[in-house]
């Protein structure tokens, strides 16, 4: 299918204001231009409140946003997206709203320390702290510890696959559902297909996924540790349902797909849905461009309906 037109409209305006690659910018800069991104896309629900708490003997902050109603509530925790680099709760308030209105949940957005500042495996034992955090004081907050989910998208799809995985093992039984939207799932050796045919042009770009990758593992990395790299994991058995978003244009598209096969393969319930004209990101864009508002739609409802059946 052809790029959709808002999302094409959208590139061609960036590129004609002469927007910048990630991997063109400092980081710090970096940073900032995902901050003024975000402004242009506003939550639309209305929720009961937010509020900041610093968890980990001060090392680590989440944002607690509470839905209308009378809970207990079901709970989400969300790992932001930003190749591990880019990207905080400040920056992801927008989908943590919209997300904790739509789905009628409490969402816990975790502000974990980014690289190159904090390298690997900094993002993922902080994802693992702040979800133990959420069962140790899930009733403190209003929310059911039987109906907890764990969610993100691309860099925090992928925090999310792999402390789903460790969870297993460490909380067994505690999450209902895992939403992985465009996640990093195998970004290692030879490019795949879509990486190849997506490499620029699309908002993500090959060169950008070098830069956060290197950033986040170090020069030199391997790439297979299997904390890192879900592909490497031997048994995805025995993990809760999943639905995996994965966008046409997106260089790591494939990696998406290729992971919802070997969830599926070893017996989980799994829902894949490619986003056909969509690009990486579009999820950001949930209340300018129609394909996007049909993504926040379908990941309320999917989430709607695991806390239901939990």
């Amino acid at each position: 299918m052809p790029l959709d037109p808002q999302l094409q409209k959208f590139l061609s305006d960036l590129a004609t204001a002469g927007a910048p690659e990630f991997n063109a910018l400092p980081v710090e800069t970096a940073r900032a231009s995902l901050h003024e991104l975000v402004k242009l896309f506003p939550a639309t629900q209305s929720i009961a409140k937010s509020e900041d708490r610093v968890i980990e003997a001060g090392r680590l902050s989440v944002r607690i946003y509470t839905p209308n109603g009378t809970g207990p509530f079901p709970v989400l925790l969300y790992l932001h997206g930003g190749g591990w680099v880019i990207g905080d709760i400040d920056s992801y308030d927008p989908i943590c709203r919209e997300l904790c209105g739509g789905v009628g949940c409490i969402v816990v957005s975790v502000n974990y320390r980014l690289a190159p500042e904090h390298r690997f495996p900094a993002a993922i034992d902080d994802a693992g702290a702040a979800l133990r955090w959420v069962m140790a004081h899930c009733s403190d907050i209003g929310g059911d510890p039987q109906r907890i989910a764990i969610g993100g998208d691309s860099a925090g799809g992928n925090l999310a696959a792999i402390t789903t995985i460790e969870a297993r093992q460490s909380l067994p039984g505690k999450l209902c559902a895992q939403l992985l939207i465009y996640p990093v799932t195998s970004h290692v050796g030879t490019p795949s297909q879509s990486m190849i045919d997506n490499a620029e042009g699309y908002l993500l770009t090959q060169r950008d996924m070098a830069w956060f990758t290197d950033h986040y593992l170090g020069k030199g990395h391997d790439g297979r540790d299997q904390r890192f790299n879900v592909s490497c994991v031997d048994d995805l058995s025995d993990l809760p349902p999943a639905l995996v978003i994965t966008a046409e244009f997106d260089p790591l598209r494939d990696e998406g797909e290729a992971y919802a096969a070997a969830l599926k393969k070893a017996g989980g319930e799994v829902k894949l849905s490619r986003y056909e004209g969509a690009i990486h990101g579009f999820f950001m864009f949930f209340s300018g461009f129609d394909i996007s508002r049909r993504l926040m739609d379908e990941a309320s409802a999917w989430l709607k309906a695991q806390f239901a059946r939990a």
